[in-house]
């Protein structure tokens, strides 16, 4: 079975994974600012991005898996705050 670093609580309310969390791309579920790993692209998920208990309103298919890492709860960080988050995770930056 796969988790992807996602709590359900007893409300069915959503708390994502923590900043520095890798997840696969399909099983965001919670808003914040994440990192594309294969390419170090900003992705900003705002809250209302997401569906109540539905997957994320965008889907990439490739053919390796495709992972990001949350770099803020804040989907509207300022970039030069994201990009230097980013590199306190040791991650690539392309934005």
């Amino acid at each position: 079975m796969h988790q992807s670093g996602a709590i359900r609580d007893h409300t069915h309310a959503c708390v994502g994974p923590r900043a520095g969390a890798a997840v696969p791309f399909d099983t965001i579920t919670s808003s914040g600012a994440y990192v594309c790993n294969w390419s170090g692209h900003l992705l900003r998920v705002p809250e209302h991005s997401l569906l109540p208990g539905g997957p994320l309103g965008l889907n990439i298919v490739g053919g390796e898996p495709l992972t990001v890492t949350k770099i803020s709860d804040n989907p509207d960080v300022p970039l030069g705050a994201a990009r230097g988050l980013a590199a306190s995770y040791g991650l690539q930056i392309g934005f």
